[in-house]
């Protein structure tokens, strides 16, 4: 067990430690994503929709999903 002296020594350097690193946050201005973040992240998303439903929506990929959703619902239950 530590002796008095070394658990304040030890509280004092967690305070001053804890102290600074709440001004560096503070000080660092960055608590999020900006709005042109967010713009090229939506755009990005609407990018993958779009490819994924061309993708789908294609003739030979449709038939095999449709024979997957047929074959699944005739199988056992």
């Amino acid at each position: 067990m530590l002796e008095r002296k070394g658990e304040g020594a030890v509280l004092t350097t967690m305070r001053r430690l804890w102290k600074r690193a709440r001004t560096a946050y503070r000080l660092s201005g960055d608590r999020g994503m900006s709005t042109a973040e967010y713009a090229i992240g939506t755009l990005a998303a609407v990018a993958l929709a779009a490819v994924l439903y061309k993708v789908v929506n294609s003739g030979p990929v449709g038939e095999q999903l449709q024979q997957l959703i047929e074959r699944a619902l005739r199988g056992p239950f």
